[in-house]
């Protein structure tokens, strides 16, 4: 039986990477941008439909957290497939250059598809994996990193570094029907070993913590409304959405910012740009994934709330540095690793650094309110990025998201254990006949 689970141990980390390398399709978005704008989409248009995904896909995982009791991770897993497959093969059939339909079948449906199935790989493998709930958890979100390159890679050759592959071969309509059906395929697959293990279960070998009488952090599982009534998960919150703000500025600016600093350093636009890309789509998005997986496993060693105050600390200074190091083509490549490291550091220590604080059991509904984080900080760094890029001052924009990550260096020192209240109880005997335990708690 110990063998048998395991066994089934391992299918979890499977089917986990399959659900996020097809959920990873909302950050290959950039490269439909140059087809669409030939299109005759406004820049503006291409980024609604981006936005509108992310917006969406965040909305929608706080949804997905508490119809999993009722559902199942399984059935939610296989919904969530369902529904971003379909969102791209409608949009392919109702023509991909359409802003409307596209808008909201990739950008509404699609986005929804990905907020349904999120938040499964992660409940489930922490659930299965107690033991290394980091490394699990990196695990799973770096599928949904890498995703991006894999689908950008078959797309276009990682955009306009290459000469172009199946946007080039069969149009983009039909690139979205087919990724819509490999999308719906994919996370059809990882969904069968969606499911948790029975009450109780322990991998072998592993002693879990026990509740004290002080109800130490880690051992006492808090509902999502008894989650809310804390200070530490507004304090998480806050570090969260700088963290995700500096990063997604980064993304937003990763191309316009060097292509500008290096043709004033003397490279040739042509080479500016070619340079800003391979920063953007290779290095970027490969150490994206990669930290993932690292800083789960690192948190693992030196715990999760140390494991942030590092990729914060750290983040706040490449994110001010960046402003300098973008004019020369090797400190860009440098700063774009460093960067991208801890922007996907996030995606694997903020799950795990919930469910240490409030518990594993309520994790996929707790994690979908911390993940609004996601969202805020979505609008608040690339609006602000873009807004003082206008102003010709992009410099300004990574100073002000570095200072953003040190203050969030001070919001996660601030987190303690969680513990409820006290339970009151009275035990007014012990004979099966005419005793029983009341219990209040406040």
């Amino acid at each position: 039986m110990k063998n048998q689970k395991s066994f089934n141990r391992g299918f979890v980390v499977l089917g986990a990477i399959l659900i996020q390398l097809a959920l990873g399709a909302i950050y290959a978005w950039s490269v439909y941008t140059k087809l669409l704008v030939e299109a005759e989409w406004s820049r503006a248009e291409t980024q609604m439909v981006f936005s509108t995904g992310l917006a969406v896909f965040a909305i929608v995982m706080v949804l997905a957290g508490r119809m999993m009791p009722k559902v199942g991770p399984r059935k939610l897993a296989f919904s969530g497939g369902i529904v971003l497959g379909l969102g791209y093969i409608l949009s392919g059939l109702f023509g991909a250059e359409n802003f409307i339909t596209t808008l909201l079948f990739v950008g509404v449906l699609g986005g929804s598809g990905i907020g349904l199935g999120y938040v499964v790989p992660i409940a489930v493998g922490m659930r299965w994996f107690p033991d290394k709930k980091g490394m699990i958890t990196g695990l799973a979100v770096a599928g949904f990193g890498f995703g991006a390159t894999l689908w950008m890679a078959v797309a276009d050759r990682l955009g306009p570094l290459g000469g172009g592959e199946l946007l080039a071969s069969i149009g983009l309509s039909k690139t979205f029907i087919a990724y819509g059906i490999a999308y719906l395929i994919m996370v059809s697959i990882g969904s069968i070993w969606m499911v948790f293990p029975p009450e109780g279960w322990v991998p072998e070998g592993y002693v879990p913590p026990e509740a004290t009488k002080k109800n130490s952090a880690g051992t006492i599982n808090f509902t999502s409304g008894e989650m809310l009534r804390t200070p530490q998960f507004y304090l998480i919150l806050v570090t969260f959405t700088f963290g995700a703000a500096a990063g997604l500025m980064s993304i937003g600016l990763m191309r316009l910012w060097p292509q500008e600093a290096l043709t004033k350093a003397g490279v040739s636009p042509e080479a500016a740009g070619a340079a800003a890309t391979l920063a953007m789509a290779v290095f970027f998005a490969l150490f994206n994934g990669l930290g993932r997986i690292l800083w789960g496993i690192i948190s693992d060693k030196i715990g999760r709330k140390n494991s942030i105050i590092i990729m914060m600390a750290t983040q706040g200074l490449f994110v001010i540095l960046f402003q300098w190091m973008a004019e020369n083509e090797y400190t860009l490549y440098l700063f774009a690793i460093l960067i991208g490291f801890n922007f996907g550091g996030n995606f694997a220590l903020f799950p795990t650094i919930t469910a240490d604080t409030f518990g594993t059991k309520y994790v996929g509904q707790n994690y979908g309110w911390v993940f609004l984080a996601y969202a805020v900080g979505g609008i608040l760094g690339p609006v602000m990025g873009g807004r003082l890029g206008d102003l010709n001052n992009f410099p300004l924009a990574f100073t002000i998201c570095g200072i953003l990550c040190f203050v969030a260096v001070l919001s996660i020192a601030l987190v303690k254990p969680a513990a409820k209240p006290l339970a009151k109880t009275t035990l007014t005997t012990e004979s099966e006949n005419i005793g029983e335990v009341k219990t209040s708690v406040r």
